[in-house]
């Protein structure tokens, strides 16, 4: 009896060992077997950046050698565009010209200066090169104070009228811009006594009307339009004879020049 209830007493703790470990061995299953299978992860390393060797100093050389040679050839063309616009330009034989003008005039010994408008129109025939002969005419036109007088004639107008020819140079030729030289002689008429209702221009201190030798020195600049068209200024000179006293009167012309014909 004693030892039945002794076995008894010895079953309890294995029982309970029975029931305890598998439950214990199951739950350490389940739970391995609920943790997803994880696998590590590499971030991706970005490969360093590869360095450009520089290049052999011969090959360097060969580079700018062929850079400036490139260079060269632009500059070569670039050269021969504007000696062929400037041979275009000033190789025709004839120029003609025309426009306006202004002249600062003395019209008598003890009168003041005085403006005076002008037209202007001439020709040029290059027989020579750069050199030429030119012919021109022009007209002035103006007003002139002569003071108080007992005549009542206070602002008679005035006329002259120039007829020149000579040599004409052209000492530069550039792609945009030329430059020549002219000295031009001739006669001259003086209209004076036409504004003073038949008194005549000595009383009022005018030159007498005449015909007399003109000089006219002078330089031009053109700008050039096109091979065949330009613009003129010319500051000349023009030196009369009147009363024979000499007379120096300074002005400038300006207008249009046009260019025709080849020179062989």
């Amino acid at each position: 009896m004693r030892f039945r209830k002794c076995l008894g007493y010895a079953a309890y703790p294995l029982l309970a060992a029975f029931l305890f470990v598998p439950s214990e061995v199951r739950a350490q299953d389940s739970t391995s077997q609920q943790q997803p299978a994880t696998t590590p992860q590499t971030t991706p390393q970005t490969p360093p950046a590869v360095m450009e060797e520089p290049l052999p100093k011969n090959e360097q050389q060969q580079r700018a050698l062929i850079l400036r040679k490139a260079q060269a050839r632009v500059n070569a063309r670039r050269q021969e565009r504007i000696r062929q616009i400037i041979r275009d330009t000033y190789n025709h034989k004839y120029e003609v010209y025309f426009g306006g003008g202004y002249l600062r005039f003395r019209p008598g010994t003890t009168l003041q200066h005085m403006n005076e408008s002008a037209w202007n129109i001439g020709a040029v025939d290059y027989f020579h090169g750069r050199l030429g002969l030119a012919a021109d005419a022009r007209g002035y036109y103006g007003n002139t104070y002569t003071g108080r007088n007992p005549y009542s004639v206070y602002n008679p107008s005035i006329s002259e009228y120039t007829f020149l020819a000579g040599p004409q140079y052209r000492f530069f030729e550039g792609e945009h811009w030329g430059w020549t030289a002219q000295v031009l002689a001739g006669v001259g008429h003086g209209n004076f006594a036409t504004g003073t209702g038949g008194l005549g221009s000595v009383p009022v201190g005018l030159w007498n009307d005449g015909t007399v030798l003109h000089v006219s020195p002078g330089v031009s600049v053109d700008y050039n339009l096109g091979p065949g068209l330009a613009i003129r200024l010319t500051p000349n000179a023009l030196l009369t004879n009147y009363n024979s006293s000499f007379q120096r009167n300074l002005g400038f012309n300006v207008g249009v020049l046009y260019r025709f014909g080849r020179q062989r």
